[in-house]
């Protein structure tokens, strides 16, 4: 948020959440300033931080010349006034702005398979795809695979596929095939090693019973200069020890014949990031350790090569986070709900064109905050299907945005 103080001052200050009391929006810094603002009736605008559960809806009441990240607005009623867009701080920090965007669309509250998180997803011969996920600790994990040509018609094409591994699977589109690797097997700690690759979600084929990468569970992965990448994860979900959490970097044209680029990527190790091939260049963005110490990251990291990485941000706008979602959508980086032990679920959507500057794209009506949701980019749309929204979901939400809708500006 940036607040005018005068007309010789702007200061800035990260915002946890905005509260509604008695009428009035009250706002809350992630860190106590030690500064009391007032708007023109001696009413605190601001005051110290305090813990709250769920989504938060609210709006601006004229107060004073107050707004949310980079866009001010005049909130006695006149339009935004016009600022640079985000910027970068000394320490390479990014900035952020706010855009308002259209509505999500709530294509279907049931998608007919059963409500889930962690599940595989791809986009395949126009058709939405997901398999596997987690249904409960105790209770053995889903081997069903499930298709859509619209995101609301759902056919399951294979109640049981043959790998047992489906929690926080691997899963990618390569060379017309589907692909699930690695994962954990419920109920327990087993992690796989094991490839598998389909063409239709019937049928799948075994490529390889033991990767040269170790078993593991919620790595980062994406298809990068015609191979398959698996970056980082960990061997264990109840154990990030650094013993078990990795961040090697492997690559395979086959998925059968796997070749180790870095035994030590330069972005420490972590599980339960995301990675995206943006720009030509393969990117790494936050995640980091569930248990027994919890650590989230929002760093960024890219490379040309999988083998030298360079540090893009230390610390994105966006708040740090565990199972989250990112994707490559209008040409931006695209990141989306997920995780952390000091927030809990998050709702947010941030887009950046460099992974440097960054805004958050608000929506009026948009899906509740949740973690460990499946995103796709598909038919020019963003969706968000499924996810641990308090409970598990089988809701399935789209975005269309205007054919000129711009890209972020540095």
């Amino acid at each position: 948020m940036i607040v005018s103080m005068g007309t010789s001052h702007t200061q800035g200050f990260e915002i946890e959440r905005v509260e509604e009391h008695d009428g009035r929006t009250l706002v809350v810094p992630s860190a106590d300033h030690g500064l009391r603002l007032e708007d023109g009736q001696a009413r605190e605008v601001f005051f110290p931080r305090r813990s709250t559960a769920g989504p938060i809806t609210f709006r601006i009441p004229a107060v004073t010349t107050l707004a949310k990240a980079a866009m001010p607005v005049d909130l006695r009623g006149q339009e935004p006034a016009a600022t640079p867009a985000a910027a970068q701080d000394k320490t390479g920090a990014a900035m952020s702005g706010t855009r308002i965007g259209p509505e999500w669309v709530r294509v279907t509250p049931d998608a007919g398979w059963r409500g889930r998180d962690s599940m595989g997803e791809v986009v395949f011969r126009d058709r939405l795809w997901i398999f596997g996920g987690w249904f409960a600790a105790q209770e053995p994990g889903p081997r069903d695979v499930w298709s859509s040509a619209d995101g609301r018609e759902w056919t399951c094409v294979q109640p049981e596929a043959p790998w047992i591994h489906g929690d926080l699977p691997v899963s990618l589109v390569h060379r017309d095939r589907m692909w699930v690797m690695g994962g954990r097997k419920l109920p327990g700690t087993e992690c796989s090693q094991r490839v598998w690759s389909s063409v239709d979600g019937v049928d799948w084929t075994l490529e390889n019973d033991r990767a040269g990468w170790c078993p593991r569970v919620s790595a980062a992965y994406a298809v990068f200069k015609d191979r398959m990448w698996v970056l980082g994860g960990t061997e264990s979900f109840y154990d990030h020890s650094p013993a078990m959490v990795k961040n090697d970097v492997w690559s395979s044209a086959d998925g059968r014949d796997w070749r180790l680029e870095t035994p030590q990527a330069g972005w420490s190790a972590r599980a339960h990031a995301q990675a995206v091939v943006f720009n030509d260049r393969l990117w790494v963005m936050g995640g980091g350790l569930w248990h027994p110490e919890h650590v989230a990251t929002h760093d960024i990291w890219s490379s040309a090569d999988g083998v030298t990485w360079e540090c893009v941000t230390p610390a994105a706008p966006w708040a740090p986070r565990l199972w989250f979602s990112a994707v490559v959508y209008r040409g931006c980086l695209w990141v989306l709900g997920g995780w952390s032990k000091e927030h809990g679920n998050f709702a947010d959507v941030w887009f950046s064109r460099d992974g440097r500057h960054w805004e958050e794209l608000t929506s009026p009506v948009a899906w509740t905050a949740r973690h460990e949701h499946s995103a796709y980019v598909f038919k020019d749309r963003l969706w968000v299907a499924g996810g641990y929204a308090e409970t598990l979901s089988s809701e399935v939400w789209s975005l269309t945005l205007p054919a000129d809708w711009p890209a972020a500006t540095p």
